[in-house]
């Protein structure tokens, strides 16, 4: 099983994924990793493709820095 080692992800993860994607269907891909991979979260970005940290890279930017700060701030309480 090609996912296996996703179970064993134990650190925070950001599952992002664009809904126009064709290298790796949302569904077989994004949906179903961030499904295994323990306490992920799931971000899905509307008419993105493969390039979205290029085609949508302010909100790509944005949204991750947002992850950093929240997984930093949560994990120093």
């Amino acid at each position: 099983n090609k996912t296996q080692y996703l179970k064993n992800v134990a650190i925070p993860t950001l599952s992002r994924h664009g809904d126009d994607e064709q290298n790796g269907p949302i569904g077989a891909a994004a949906m179903m990793s961030a499904k295994i991979v323990k306490n992920a979260k799931r971000k899905v970005y509307k008419g993105a493709t493969h390039g979205m940290a290029t085609t949508h890279k302010h909100q790509v930017s944005a949204e991750l820095l947002a992850f950093i700060e929240q997984e930093t701030a949560t994990s120093a309480t």
